[in-house]
């Protein structure tokens, strides 16, 4: 194609060959009859080609102009979706979202989470990264090389802005078996004689909630086992070589051989959202905007389900 072909006689052909009628196109072009045909005749004698054989009723396409039809009406679609692809992006409704959880949360909360924010935002593409913890989460947020987190607060970053979305409450994971499991629920002072199994990077808000539950019932708890993530924690539980205490997510992670059961004084931990306080793009700005309407809308939701 040559380079004085514009975009705009594109448009114009195609016109006049969809509706085969000058008239027509130019009416559904917004422009007088004579300019349409010159431009097509401009567009004509640059190609060297004619591309429509006139009459005095009817217009009809030649060879040529079937063939360039299919070309300019790609070329138009490509050209129609790269602009709108570009304002999409502009206008934060596009575009890669890299998102990390924490431990269960990636089971128990990723779906809501990014059916939340896809319902608002359908062109967003997602990473996802699971199973890191609080601090390594912070570090990639400072490096960029992650948009948004989903932690267990308290996070030691300055630079980190949080919002606290959903509480958890922490159960006790306990080998299928164990005495305890005949009872629904228990006290954590029973949990005094039992070897615990910790993560060895615990998210300091679920560590402090379990340390301050074991000293207001009078012990400290007796570390067996040190391992590397939730999974393993289960995995070892099940085994019968300790307990956990964990959030409630932990359900979500379906593995036989243990026995989750509430416990009647168990304290909350918080699961919150995470972005570099730098991060000041339109699209995180939507993605916010949209996962506070969904959480809005999802609470209202239970409420009334609660008051019926």
């Amino acid at each position: 194609m040559s380079n004085r072909v514009e975009i705009r006689h594109l448009r114009y052909f195609t016109a006049v060959a969809e509706t085969r009628h000058f008239g027509q196109a130019a009416e559904m072009l917004n422009m007088a009859q004579p300019a349409l045909s010159h431009a097509i005749r401009q567009l004509e004698d640059e190609l060297g080609v004619c591309l429509l054989a006139r009459s005095t009723r009817r217009v009809e396409l030649t060879e040529a102009g079937k063939f360039f039809l299919d070309e300019a009406l790609n070329t138009l679609n490509r050209i129609d979706a790269g602009i709108d692809g570009v304002r999409l992006l502009g206008e934060g409704q596009s575009g890669l979202l890299r998102i990390a959880l924490t431990g269960s949360a990636a089971l128990a909360h990723m779906p809501f989470l990014v059916q939340t924010i896809r319902e608002k935002l359908p062109a967003l593409e997602f990473e996802v990264h699971s199973d890191l913890s609080t601090e390594e989460q912070c570090v990639m947020l400072r490096e960029e090389t992650l948009d948004l987190g989903v932690v267990h607060p308290p996070v030691h970053c300055d630079d980190v802005e949080l919002l606290p979305v959903f509480d958890e409450r922490l159960v006790v994971v306990l080998p299928a078996g164990h005495p305890l499991t005949e009872r629904s629920s228990l006290s954590f002072g029973e949990l005094r004689d039992e070897a615990f199994i910790t993560e060895v990077k615990p998210e300091a808000g679920i560590a402090k909630a379990v340390l301050k539950m074991c000293l207001n019932a009078g012990f400290s708890p007796k570390r067996k086992h040190v391992v590397s993530n939730m999974p393993t924690l289960l995995a070892l539980v099940a085994a019968g070589l300790g307990i956990g205490v964990v959030p409630e997510s932990a359900r979500s992670i379906p593995l036989p051989g243990i026995a989750i059961r509430c416990l009647d004084d168990a304290l909350t931990v918080s699961v919150a959202l995470a972005w570099h306080e730098s991060q000041r793009s339109p699209l995180m700005a939507n993605v916010l905007k949209a996962f506070n309407s969904g959480v809005r809308q999802q609470r209202q939701s239970d409420d009334t389900r609660v008051a019926g």
